[in-house]
């Protein structure tokens, strides 16, 4: 079953733009987990010009006292550029997963996956940090930066999983190479899977375009979802945005179940 992280980035942008409590970060959260979703995202940066601090602790206390879902306990996910401010904020506040992405602090959003063979050492230091304090530990990648040096260093580095960065799925979603693009995606997620490593998805994935990619690749454990979700949510109502978002991953494991 794929697992729903909402990413709650975009209501703390909101919220930041005033400087007030409005929208309230973690009222809203706990609605999002009282609609279903499975757990919660957050991406702190340097700048703090969403997720700060305070968020984080407050979203993690959130979280361990939600209670679980059919699928089992809510989780707390924290993603970002391993800096030794990130590492610290992971030990103090204990995660269920920490995704690993490549931001330098100036970026906008996450534009890239990592090259393993160039951040190797770099990456290996990280993961043994995180999970000698209980984290989980993914890795942000792009099928069309990756070979075999990259799967190489990956069988190494080892993480729990990868996070597909699926920006060009989304990009080439419904056009004439969106089954070369979506194959591709499933290659890297094999390869990964045959390594022992679990496999997760974000990044420009929406209502349209989620079922495609859950029926391609079923084997993907989770999927973090933000901007997407708070955009349609202003039409549709936060509840029925989360909901139809369960409905759509529920959809496509049943109809990848019933092939032949």
């Amino acid at each position: 079953m794929t697992l729903l992280s909402v990413n709650v980035n975009k209501l703390a942008t909101l919220r930041n733009s005033r400087g007030k409590n409005i929208p309230d970060v973690e009222a809203l959260s706990t609605k999002i987990l009282l609609y279903g979703a499975h757990g919660l995202t957050v991406h702190p940066r340097p700048d703090g010009r969403h997720i700060r601090p305070h968020d984080v602790h407050a979203l993690s206390a959130l979280v361990r006292n939600s209670p679980a879902t059919s699928a089992g306990p809510v989780e707390f996910n924290i993603e970002g550029y391993p800096s030794p401010d990130f590492l610290k904020l992971i030990e103090d506040v204990h995660p269920d997963q920490a995704t690993l992405v490549p931001d330098p602090p100036e970026a906008l959003t996450s534009n890239a996956g990592w090259n393993l063979r160039s951040n190797e050492t770099f990456l290996a230091s990280a993961i043994a940090r995180i999970k000698s304090s209980g984290a989980r530990v993914s890795l942000f990648l792009s099928p069309f930066s990756f070979n075999d040096e990259d799967l190489k260093a990956l069988q190494r580095l080892q993480p729990d999983r990868i996070e597909l960065y699926t920006e060009k799925f989304a990009d080439d979603f419904d056009s004439d190479q969106s089954e070369a693009t979506v194959a591709a995606y499933a290659h890297i997620a094999k390869r990964a899977e045959d390594c022992g490593i679990g496999v997760n998805a974000g990044h420009d994935l929406n209502q349209k375009n989620l079922g495609y990619l859950i029926q391609k690749i079923p084997s993907i454990c989770e999927v973090s979802i933000g901007h997407a979700l708070i955009s349609e949510a202003l039409e549709q109502g936060l509840e029925t945005t989360v909901k139809n978002y369960l409905q759509i991953l529920a959809n496509a494991q049943n109809l990848h179940a019933q092939r032949p």
